[in-house]
């Protein structure tokens, strides 16, 4: 099975079915279908051959969803990039993907952003631009392709295809909290499977409706669009979650089934009063990017207990590796969960050497959810990517630490490069947040070590409240309560946000 015929499916078995809300527009899986025939036959025209490289560098839109499926149809590789992408790292990513097209809006051109990379990316051939609600600009840049005149004048007819599963599908960079990035291989097989695996154990139907507020150009976005398309579904596509009440209304209107969230998003819902709106078809809420709160799983599930909750953990590299049954979430909300369907995971030593329960080690994912590689980046791969048991197999090496229950679920301890060594002790800077997050008012919360002339380092932390007065020596008394001495941070910054990235982490390089 290939990527494309997601959609191709959707437009044989239900063709008038609504796939996809974005905005105030609805499109089926018949007219979506058509439209990516479309772009991908111009594809064709503008020389696109198997395996080339087209970029997407777009907010969530109807577009950028066409692009997607338009890259699979014509044998190309898609990259969505997250549209906050400033140009210089944009330039990069396209020079070293090598694109042959972009798709971009009116407001890239205002900005003659496509002049200095037609300039500066030697490979690439087209600029295609897509129409921005935002933009004043109505008329067509004569030196670039037009979308909607695309779709007015290229054959609906479906192209041939000769892509088989092991074909990449896509490119999903990532720079995690690193701020390096890297290009993340991803092949129709990886994908089919996670999706599979995914709409499993969520126990996805063909009447489910999931509201996507994630950008397509993070992993968790894209699997929204990728599930609710494999099984027939429809998804409710918005640009952000800038605007709670609206996406509220939004949900109640369309009556919605399931809900992707991250950290962030569920601080703010859980600052609303959410009965104002009717939720009372939403069956499940997810959370991934990072790990919730215990506080806050304990409060989400006070605040929606009908709806199940699915707490998960993933990287790019693997997609999605576990997930919590809904049933654990009362007894174990600080768990990651098990390995999802089809795939494997253990922990081991710094020697290789796997470990029991109660042990801390780094996460060790095996499965097809294993994707490809990094782009044009061997050392980069060898280093992330082992050798197996089996010949040809690789596993992930996740780069995070976890520890494991005796009944075999997982509970995340650190990033290996986030561990904090103070007073000859190590901590991890979950344990320290965790009692952050169960002061009253506190929204967001992390901490990070400083040097200190002492002890080597000492623990800062930083905290956004919210109505509600704390003060540093307040904080640091509710800790030394719950923690031991050398847990406790020496130091409490309050902020009005943290820095993150686009996909919700901790930028804890900025906080430094």
């Amino acid at each position: 099975m290939l990527v494309q015929d997601f959609i191709q499916n959707g437009a044989r078995i239900h063709p008038n079915k609504t796939a996809l809300v974005c905005g105030p527009a609805r499109f089926t899986y018949a007219q979506l279908d058509a439209m990516a025939n479309r772009l991908a036959n111009a594809f064709h025209k503008f020389g696109v051959a198997r395996g080339d490289r087209i970029a997407i560098y777009l907010n969530n839109c109807v577009e950028g969803v066409v692009g997607i499926f338009a890259a699979a149809k014509a044998d190309a590789v898609f990259i969505h990039l997250n549209r906050t992408t400033k140009s210089d790292t944009l330039v990069s990513i396209l020079n070293n993907c090598q694109a042959r097209i972009i798709l971009l809006d009116k407001r890239a051109v205002t900005q003659r952003l496509p002049e200095r990379i037609l300039k500066e990316v030697g490979s690439l051939r087209e600029v295609i631009v897509c129409r921005d609600a935002a933009s004043s600009e109505k008329s067509r840049p004569e030196e670039h392709m037009d979308f909607e005149l695309i779709q007015r004048t290229s054959s609906a007819e479906r192209p041939d295809s000769h892509n088989i599963d092991l074909d990449l599908a896509c490119l999903i960079y990532t720079s995690g909290t690193t701020g390096e990035s890297k290009g993340v291989m991803c092949d129709h097989n990886n994908i089919t499977f996670v999706t599979h695996s995914i709409t499993t154990y969520l126990n996805n139907t063909d009447n489910d409706v999931v509201m996507n507020v994630l950008p397509l150009s993070f992993s968790y976005g894209l699997y929204q669009l990728l599930a609710m398309f494999y099984i027939g579904g429809t998804l409710v596509l918005e640009e952000s979650f800038a605007f709670p009440d609206f996406v509220l209304e939004k949900m109640a209107q369309e009556k919605v089934t399931g809900f992707a969230g991250v950290p962030t998003i569920y601080s703010m819902l859980l600052n609303m009063d959410i009965h104002n709106w009717d939720l009372s078809s939403l069956k499940y809420l997810t959370n991934a990017a990072a790990g919730l709160p215990v506080e806050h799983v304990k409060r989400l599930r006070q605040t929606l207990p009908k709806a199940k909750l699915y707490l998960m953990y993933g990287l790019t590299e693997a997609a999605r590796a576990m997930y919590l049954p809904p049933v654990q979430s009362d007894i174990r909300p600080a768990s990651s969960g098990i390995a999802i369907p089809g795939t494997e995971l253990w922990i081991e030593d710094e020697n290789g050497f796997r470990l029991g329960p109660g042990e801390v080690g780094e996460l060790i994912v095996r499965g097809r959810n294993v994707m490809r590689g990094y782009w044009e980046a061997p050392e980069l791969t060898a280093a992330r990517f082992r050798a197996a048991s089996l010949p040809g197999e690789r596993v992930c090496l996740s780069g995070d630490l976890f520890k494991m229950d005796e009944q075999g679920y997982y509970y995340f301890v650190s990033r290996k490069d986030d561990m904090i060594k103070t007073r000859g002790e190590k901590v991890a800077p979950r344990e320290v947040e965790q009692v952050l997050y169960a002061i009253p008012g506190v929204q967001d919360a992390a901490v990070v070590a400083i040097p200190d002339p002492l002890i080597g380092n000492a623990i800062k932390a930083f905290i956004v409240a919210r109505d509600v007065v704390l003060t540093a020596a307040e904080v640091i008394s509710l800790c030394k309560a719950r923690l031991e001495d050398f847990k406790v941070p020496r130091d409490v910054e309050f902020r009005d946000e943290l820095p993150k990235t686009s996909s919700g982490k901790v930028r804890r390089m900025d906080l430094r």
